[in-house]
């Protein structure tokens, strides 16, 4: 089993640490991950994206073309990467962002991100909300998984976040 993952969005969405907590996720389940970042000229508000394999074979090179899932938190990414996605692929995008234009021939999902994330007071969590959508749709970790990677990430200088951050993925999980 090899799964491809792109997740893009403007710079300050949370698009790296969505990836590098679904890197890590696999690594805890002892699987094979890799995390590949790529931004743009400007860091918050420009462009960004990760590429994230992971697999229970090795994995030969950290790049790829075309993804079987996408993750995307804004419009412009979604027009830069929807032809990306494998036939038979999945995506996720944010209804609050994203407004799909293409009849795909791989499967969509959409949450509004955005505003669930603003109903708790916390905008900075769209990318969490996303994240419990992408745990529901694609049964990928168990939630208990993805909170072990995110204790690992936080430290313990950002321990205080979990809460919140978990709330936000419990969210995406019931929309």
């Amino acid at each position: 089993m090899t799964k491809t993952i792109r997740i893009a969005g403007f710079g300050g969405q949370g698009v790296m640490l969505l990836g590098q907590v679904l890197a890590y996720s696999a690594t805890l389940k002892g699987l094979n991950a890799i995390w590949v970042p790529t931004y743009g000229p400007e860091t918050r508000g420009g462009t960004a994206n990760c590429m994230v394999t992971i697999s229970d074979e090795p994995i030969y090179s950290p790049v790829f073309k075309d993804s079987d899932d996408l993750i995307v938190l804004n419009e412009p990414s979604y027009n830069k990467f929807k032809q990306t996605v494998k036939k038979k692929g999945y995506m996720l995008y944010n209804e609050s962002l994203v407004h799909l234009n293409q009849d795909a021939s791989y499967q969509t999902s959409g949450i509004k991100a955005n505003d669930i994330a603003a109903s708790i007071n916390e905008p900075k969590t769209i990318n969490m909300v996303l994240l419990g959508r992408y745990l529901r749709d694609t049964n990928l970790f168990e939630k208990e998984t993805v909170l072990d990677a995110l204790r690992y990430y936080f430290g313990s200088k950002k321990e205080h976040l979990i809460e919140v951050n978990e709330k936000a993925i419990d969210l995406g999980l019931l929309a």
